[in-house]
């Protein structure tokens, strides 16, 4: 139990920027620490609605609104998947070859490419909030980022990592697999009984996570943190997508 726990403090402490209090970091523990990665994200979803449904009490002007919801997700991480989405899009769109490639992806500055396909992101993500209706399901904002850290985290677990990621070497557990597994499952369901036509959003998420995965694993020839957080953010843009437009 106490490993788990320290599995759930350092997975908070990692991936989300609301602090964790005390350090807390148990190497028999860092195996575990993906199981938590969907929980995190509920707790992001959970204030994620919860500033819909602020936006929505105090009446904002619809552009406030969508800055802030658009905002959201990447302060409250950190920025820390939007750097590996800036980081595979360059790595990927250099056509280097593979050794290069790897290369820019563990680069620390950021390319034109990586820019580009930021400022893209944004837009795209606050005309689609600008685009949703009044009276849009919120509770698919509480799903959404659990669903996109469940495929994530998935893909860690089941696809050979890169020498150099810090996945490399982990124990790999079926075990945990079925438990992120049934976290997916459970948020589909949880989507189709609480968001109505707006559960749409969560398999667009689960099919933009898919696709990103596939595109940064093939290019880099494995799996790491970064194909990770590039995975999680066009994800998250897809059901973003299909909820604006919906």
């Amino acid at each position: 139990m106490k490993r788990l726990f320290h599995a759930f403090a350092m997975c908070q402490s990692m991936f989300c920027a609301i602090p964790f209090p005390g350090r807390v970091w148990n190497e028999k523990a860092r195996s575990a620490m993906l199981l938590f990665l969907p929980v995190v994200g509920l707790e992001i979803g959970a204030l994620w609605a919860g500033l819909g449904w602020l936006v929505r009490y105090f009446k904002l002007p619809t552009m406030a609104g969508a800055f802030f919801l658009c905002a959201f997700p990447f302060l409250v991480t950190g920025f820390l998947h939007l750097d590996g989405f800036m980081d595979v899009v360059d790595a990927v769109k250099s056509w280097r070859d593979l050794e290069r490639r790897r290369q820019i992806l563990k680069d620390s500055h950021v390319g034109a490419f990586g820019v580009i396909a930021c400022v893209l992101l944004l837009l795209g993500q606050f005309a689609f909030f600008a685009s949703a209706k009044g009276d849009a399901a919120l509770p698919v904002l509480v799903l959404i980022p659990v669903v996109s850290r469940c495929c994530s985290a998935l893909a860690v677990k089941l696809l050979p990592p890169m020498s150099t990621s810090q996945y490399a070497g982990q124990e790999r557990n079926k075990g945990d697999t079925l438990v992120l597994a049934v976290m997916l499952a459970a948020a589909g369901a949880a989507g189709a009984v609480f968001c109505g036509k707006y559960v749409l959003a969560l398999p667009a998420c689960a099919l933009g996570s898919g696709l990103g995965i596939l595109r940064g694993y093939r290019s880099l020839k494995g799996m790491n943190g970064d194909i990770s957080g590039f995975a999680l953010t066009v994800g998250e843009l897809c059901a973003v997508a299909v909820y604006g437009l919906l």
